[in-house]
């Protein structure tokens, strides 16, 4: 009974800890397809800044999911990336202003942090440690709508 609940436990770990490294690498993606139509260069450096902190949670993840033996970890499916990628690129066909590309990126970045709202709800008392990580990313990307936010004028 005890290795089923075990079992039980461990997906339930993996299942958080994947949803919480999906939300990072879809920033991570984003951002990566964007920055080659970004021309403003201090975006380019507030994006790039963004990007490294993003990594850090990554890496973060990756190791967590090493020192729990966690096997399951993983990216956004293909489909998920060239979703991103297509709706990135149509958006950006006929209008690449800075404005219109913080635009995009508010609107991601509000929508990863409500995927972390949404997470922490779903996911409570289930691990300290991802819990610590989930912060971290709800407070990065809080702090990155406040930084964005200055492109739209």
């Amino acid at each position: 009974m005890e290795n089923i609940e075990n079992t039980e436990q461990n997906e339930i770990i993996t299942e958080y800890l994947n949803a919480v490294y999906q939300n990072i690498k879809t920033a991570v993606q984003s951002i990566e397809d964007i920055l080659t139509k970004v021309k403003d260069n201090e975006l380019k450096k507030e994006l790039s800044n963004q990007e490294d902190k993003y990594l850090t949670l990554e890496k973060e993840c990756e190791l967590l999911a090493k020192a729990k033996k966690i096997e399951g970890i993983k990216d956004n499916n293909w489909f998920e990336k060239a979703r991103l990628w297509s709706s990135i690129n149509m958006s950006t066909m006929t209008d690449k202003t800075t404005r219109h590309i913080a635009e995009l990126l508010l609107l991601g970045t509000f929508m990863g942090y409500l995927t972390c709202l949404k997470d922490q709800s779903d996911h409570a008392n289930i691990s300290p440690e991802i819990d610590e990580i989930l912060q971290n990313l709800k407070e990065l990307e809080k702090d990155n709508l406040e930084r964005l936010i200055p492109y739209l004028a």
